[in-house]
């Protein structure tokens, strides 16, 4: 059996889905590997580094038909479905609620799709987890990006001219990117609060070290798989309400707040902006699923009367080298999930937890999911 990989540089993603020590580890399950010549090139990863580990180069337009499963990042486009052939078993980032037509035409071709978002958020699916591990990276680069936009220092500094205060940053939404852009800015010396509509995240926010802001918004909580439930407007206009007067103190603030398979909500309206004072920084990091800040635009700067809000896609992309690591893991995980060793083959288990949740086509068919 063998696995095919490309690169999607010229689509603008430079993460790759998978970098020689796990090409070693798909050779010693028994799994051939091929990958497109270059693939790893911008990286630092020359292709005599992937031959090394085992794998086998070819042109990118020969990987489809080369292999029986395919590992990439992002959907394919209509000309590279074309060039799949059917039963291959193809996994990317594809999501169920938005990307309907593209599945479609995936199962039309008899593709079968496996989607990384729809990975359970369950103990044994962790290290599969490709949604996870992306948004912690992201969280990191949220952080950086503000502070190295900012005109300010974010540590506070006793000098002979002066004390300098630390930076006031707020984090909105205590997911993973959440706590993972609450603990990088704890590390650059900031005073950090973060707020989330679900009570029961306050005791990791403090274990961090920064402040929990709490508002009263009514009764909130969580999905069975960690996501925020979706507040009523009622709750969302209590939430603006409240978070308005610390929004005002912030010198950072950092939005990451989703809904899985929903635009994002919208948390800063214009009137908190106008509230801001000049300088403050905004990172929208839910920008790509409609963005949590007003007039925020996907890869653009936008400044609203010197309020700068910085709506950058896919932040992962910008540390391509672990980012690129650690989704190889993810796939090298979820590809021995469906492995038949025995059998040399891969093996679509229905009664699999992981299988039922992330197969989106089978048998020429879209597989309903809850919700889409």
């Amino acid at each position: 059996m063998k696995i095919g990989f490309v690169s999607e540089r010229d689509a603008g993603e430079p993460r790759i889905a998978v970098v020689p020590p796990v090409v070693e580890r798909y050779r010693k399950a028994g799994i051939d590997v091929v990958v497109a010549r270059g693939i790893g090139k911008h990286l630092g990863l020359t292709d005599a580094a992937f031959e090394a580990a085992g794998a086998t180069l070819v042109d990118a337009g020969a990987v489809p038909g080369s292999c029986q499963v395919m590992a990439r990042l992002r959907t394919p486009g209509d000309d590279e479905i074309a060039a799949i052939p059917a039963g291959t078993l193809h996994i990317s980032f594809l999501d169920p609620f938005t990307e309907t037509e593209r599945i479609k035409r995936m199962a039309a071709q008899g593709i079968l799709a496996a989607s990384m978002q729809m990975i359970p958020r369950s103990t044994y699916a962790q290290k599969m987890d490709a949604l996870s591990s992306q948004a912690n990276l992201g969280g990191y680069v949220a952080v950086l990006l503000g502070a190295t936009r900012s005109a300010r220092i974010m540590p506070m500094m006793t000098t002979p001219a002066g004390t300098i205060k630390p930076m006031a940053v707020l984090v909105i939404g205590v997911g993973v990117a959440g706590l993972q852009a609450i603990a990088t800015a704890k590390r650059l010396g900031a005073r950090v609060s973060a707020f989330d509509t679900r009570p029961v995240v306050e005791e990791q926010v403090k274990s961090l070290g920064a402040k929990f802001v709490k508002i009263d918004i009514g009764e909130t909580g969580q999905t069975k798989d960690g996501y925020a439930k979706e507040l009523t407007p009622e709750q969302m206009k209590m939430q603006r309400d409240g978070m308005a007067k610390v929004c005002a103190q912030s010198d950072l603030i950092i939005t990451t707040a989703q809904v899985f398979g929903r635009p994002a909500p919208r948390i800063i309206t214009e009137e908190m902006l106008a509230a801001m004072h000049p300088g403050t920084i905004v990172v929208d990091m839910a920008v790509e699923s409609g963005g949590n800040v007003e007039g925020s635009r996907k890869d653009a700067e936008v400044d609203h009367n010197g309020v700068i809000i910085l709506g950058h896609a896919n932040l992962p992309g910008r540390v391509p080298v672990d980012a690129s690591a650690m989704y190889a893991m993810n796939v090298f995980h979820l590809v021995q999930e469906f492995w038949d060793a025995e059998a040399g083959a891969i093996r679509l288990d229905a009664g699999n937890e992981i299988v039922e949740a992330c197969l989106l086509t089978k048998d020429g068919a879209v597989l309903s999911k809850p919700g889409s």
